[in-house]
């Protein structure tokens, strides 16, 4: 995936900028997690979401990673419904190694 796979046509102008945001974050790592969570569900964020959104997205990428992989705890402020449910786009970050079987293992 190399972007956004949601077209923009139907948002409205904030919903527009907040959508290439989470595209363009600056590691790839969270173009996926906040990009993935935008194109699945910028639509129907209600302004308070999307005000807690901006808020996080305002954060450093290398924090949000930490925070969203469970490596550092979330700060209070985060600890929100919304990102929870950003947590659950996030993609298995660890590299697979074929087995002598044939299935992929994880290093």
């Amino acid at each position: 995936m190399t972007g956004t796979t949601r077209s923009s046509a139907d948002l409205d102008p904030r919903r527009r900028r907040i959508l290439v945001r989470a595209w363009r974050r600056g590691i790839r790592e969270m173009d996926l997690v906040i990009g993935g969570f935008a194109d699945a569900e910028i639509g129907s964020l209600n302004d308070a979401e999307l005000d807690q959104l901006e808020l996080l997205m305002a954060e450093e990428d290398a924090d949000i990673f930490r925070w969203v992989t469970g490596e550092a705890e979330t700060p209070e402020r985060f600890r929100t419904a919304l990102f929870d449910r950003m947590r659950s786009y996030v993609p298995d970050f660890e590299p697979s190694v074929p087995t002598s079987e044939g299935q992929a293992a994880k290093q």
